[in-house]
């Protein structure tokens, strides 16, 4: 396998009269981990949506703009075209296949990929090295996992289509922290075996630790984007995502706001950690 690039440019998606992406542009070079940061409704999901073109089954349409992986344009495939150029969204909330055994949904997650039954076999062997547990689980239903273990086969059943780009929605909603931990050293074992990875992550911690960069959605718009240690260092990322008040405990108090009676805030005119953040406006 070899990873390859995305380049979203100055997509727009709405879901009848109501826009829920504008003019967003997102790119994952070869073999990176980019994050996705935003509130509920900032249009994170539609984004990978946009990408894994399964937009349509939820009502949704790309109005303008292009998406294209390694050269090639995604926009105008099918969802199963766009699998089979290497590209595998996991939805948010696992879906897996209840009632199917472990198996059957990783054999599942297989077809319509190149390559044959030895290339399936090969990833299922992957998968099982990753998550030890589905082997184990191999002939118990899927319903009956825990969450933690169903996030695992969701996870198995997309690289068993060998993908060289994951989509990954939420991968550690719900789930325990130390669970949500394992998850996450997953992904980066993923990415260090040569898959690019595009990941929403409602931890913001944890997706700013596995990610080289990072965009922040709001509203359907890029409001910030830049190297994820940056924006981790940021005083807005900070406040808002990561939970961080300032040294006498008091929570962050937004841009421009009077921050006289608040003590211990930082003043207008107090000097601000440096970051080397870009703006994006309408």
């Amino acid at each position: 396998m070899t990873a390859a690039s995305l380049e979203v440019r100055e997509v727009s998606v709405g879901y009848g009269p109501v826009r829920a992406l504008n003019s967003v542009s997102v790119d994952v070079p070869e073999g990176a981990v980019v994050a996705v940061l935003g509130g509920n409704g900032a249009g994170k999901t539609t984004l990978l949506r946009a990408v894994s073109r399964t937009l349509r089954f939820h009502g949704g349409t790309i109005s303008s703009g292009t998406v294209s992986f390694d050269g090639r344009r995604l926009d105008g495939l099918t969802p199963a075209q766009v699998v089979a150029a290497g590209v595998v969204q996991v939805p948010e909330g696992r879906q897996v296949f209840a009632r199917m055994t472990v198996a059957d949904n990783l054999r599942a997650g297989a077809l319509g990929a190149a390559g044959g039954r030895r290339a399936a076999a090969g990833a299922q062997a992957r998968v099982h090295e990753l998550f030890p547990v589905l082997a184990e689980r191999a002939h118990q239903r899927a319903g009956l996992l825990s969450g933690g273990e169903q996030q695992m086969l969701a996870m198995g059943r997309a690289l068993m289509a060998r993908p060289r780009l994951l989509l990954l929605d939420e991968p550690s909603l719900g789930l325990a922290p130390l669970m949500a931990d394992r998850i996450a050293e997953t992904v980066r074992e993923i990415n260090a075996q040569g898959t690019s990875v595009l990941l929403v992550e409602q931890n913001a911690a944890i997706a700013l630790r596995l990610a080289s960069s990072a965009v922040v959605l709001e509203v359907g718009e890029v409001v910030l984007s830049g190297d994820a240690d940056e924006l981790a260092a940021s005083d807005e990322v900070r406040r808002r995502y990561l939970g961080v008040t300032d040294d006498a405990g008091h929570p962050g108090v937004p841009e421009g706001a009077d921050t006289g009676d608040v003590p211990g805030s930082v003043s207008a005119g107090a000097p601000r950690p440096a970051a080397t953040l870009r703006r994006w406006s309408a």
